[in-house]
């Protein structure tokens, strides 16, 4: 058995491009600082902002010149969707509950919380640009 090297593997960083910062920007504070995520401000620098995990790996939120588009489109070529991992069944809840007030709609809601399988508990948001997050709790 190979064993797996500690540092080199894993989420660097994940960047995503919004069409307005201004709109997009309080649904992503609000759901990365509830699972623990801690914003960092760079200074100078008005249209991105960053959001780093306690592993270390981060998020940037950017409002570019060169975005094409007013919403992003989850069922063409690219990125389908984030997941990312809640410590249990109770804070999916929550958040489910919650997301509506902070700019995220609900995916799949017929289903939840096994949209994904019967074998899956997760919740399915799109943020107010269609950028889609899932939430997977453990089973």
């Amino acid at each position: 058995m190979t064993s797996t090297p500690s540092s080199g593997a894993g989420l660097h960083h994940l960047e995503l491009w919004t069409a307005d910062l201004t709109v997009s920007e309080p649904a992503w504070d609000w759901l990365l600082t509830s699972l623990g995520w801690a914003p960092e401000r760079v200074e100078g620098w008005e249209l991105g902002r960053i959001w780093r995990h306690p592993d270390d790996a981060y998020l940037v939120l950017e409002q570019s010149a060169d975005v094409l588009g007013e919403r992003a489109e989850r069922r063409s070529p690219g990125m389908n969707h984030l997941a990312l991992r809640v410590a249990d069944r109770s804070t999916l809840d929550a958040i489910r509950a919650a997301a509506p007030r902070h700019g995220w709609q609900e995916l799949f809601g017929d289903r939840y919380p096994h949209a994904g399988g019967e074998n899956h508990t997760a919740w399915y948001g799109e943020d107010p640009h269609g950028l889609e997050v899932e939430l997977v709790a453990p089973l």
